[in-house]
This record gives structure tokens, C-alpha cells and sequence, in this order.
């Protein structure tokens, strides 16, 4: 099992028996809605150096090995191969018997290689609010290519967080099939979940 907790926008703390990672903190203040990230793990990851993404500093280090495998997948920002917003990284993490992917601030749809990575993976947690990245209907060309067993939605809109220029994640599950709205911020995956979109509430 691997718990996943959302802290809002595009950072997660992914927790399991053999350790526990955070994903793409972002600075304080930086996140209209957003409170400041605070957090205690064993590694801290990040897609890119945006002020969004990019803050370390948020995350005090146990000092633990974490043996929670990670793989990172290059990609782009953006759709002209990062001209207009640089590097991402897709993070893979394989832990608790699950295998689970961050897009962080994925612009563009993954190179085949590595869709191919991807193959197998129980979670996947996808930007879905356009503008800065892919939008829903790229998010859903992504997951369909993955085919997960649970799909996240991040990097959204709220009514009381995201920055204005993103959409809802309305627009994705108006297109996505089979979505659950669970009641707080986390959700524990196994590998034999049923196929559904779930949708987590920023606390």
C-alpha cells in the first residue's frame, strides 16, 4: 500500500512502509489559497526549479536511506521541446507494492520510450488545469496512453485556490469516465483498485 497525501497544487506526500517522499513543494505564498508547505520526509523531489515546485526548504529531511525506488523521465514544460518553460521531470516512485508517477508540470504529450516506463503504474498524478501545462483533454490522451488503475487531477483550479489563468477540474472529469470525490486530502492505493479517477479535497 502507498498513501498519498495531496498539500495542494502539484505537491504530494507519498507514504509507505519502506519510507516516505514529497513531490514538487512550492514556496510560501507562491500558491494563491495555498498554506505554506511544512513538511517531514525521507527525500524530497522536484519536477523543475519553479517557485512552484521547486522549494526544498518546505521539507525537513529525516536522515533516513529512503528505498523507495525512484526513476526520473526528462520531458518538456511546454510543447516546442521547452523553449517556452523549460525542463520537466516524470517522477516514478515503486514502493509498497505499488508504482506511482508525478507528471509535475508536464506540457507535452510523453515520447513513446517513455510511455513505455509508465506501462504498469497503479497511480498516476497529472496536471489537468492547462495554461502552464497539458490541459484536460491532453491529460486524458496521457492517461489513456499510461492506462493506470487511479488517476489524480493537480495543478487545478478551486474555488478557494490556483492561480486564475487554470481551469477546474471540472473540464477533466467532464471527460475522464468513472470519478470519485473522496471526503479528505488522502488516499491509500493498491495494486488491485478498482479503474477510477479520484478526486481529493485540498484540507
Amino acid at each position: 500500500m502507498m498513501k498519498l497525501t495531496w498539500l495542494g497544487h502539484s505537491c504530494f506526500k507519498a507514504e509507505c512502509e519502506e519510507g516516505s517522499v514529497v513531490l514538487d513543494p512550492f514556496e510560501p505564498g507562491s500558491v494563491p489559497g495555498c498554506r505554506d508547505i511544512q513538511e517531514e520526509a525521507d527525500l524530497v523531489l522536484c519536477s523543475h526549479e519553479h517557485h512552484d515546485h521547486g522549494y526544498r526548504a518546505g521539507v525537513k529531511l529525516t536522515g533516513r536511506e529512503c528505498p523507495i525506488q525512484v526513476t526520473g523521465l526528462q520531458s518538456f514544460h511546454d510543447g516546442e521541446q521547452g523553449a517556452r518553460r523549460g525542463p520537466n521531470v516524470i517522477h516514478i516512485l515503486e514502493g509498497g507494492g505499488v508504482k506511482a508517477a508525478h507528471f509535475g508540470d508536464i506540457g507535452c504529450m510523453p515520447a513513446p520510450e517513455q510511455i513505455e516506463a509508465l506501462q504498469g503504474c497503479d497511480v498516476v498524478m497529472v496536471p489537468v488545469g492547462g495554461f502552464y501545462t497539458v490541459g484536460p483533454e491532453e491529460a486524458k490522451k496521457i492517461v489513456d496512453a499510461v492506462g493506470p488503475r487511479v488517476v489524480i487531477p493537480m495543478h487545478y483550479r478551486g474555488d478557494a485556490f490556483g492561480f486564475d489563468v487554470l481551469g477546474t477540474v471540472d473540464e477533466y472529469l467532464d471527460i475522464c469516465g468513472r470519478w470519485v470525490r473522496y471526503e479528505g486530502a488522502s488516499i491509500e492505493i493498491t495494486p488491485d483498485m478498482p479503474r477510477h479517477t479520484a478526486v481529493l479535497q485540498y484540507e
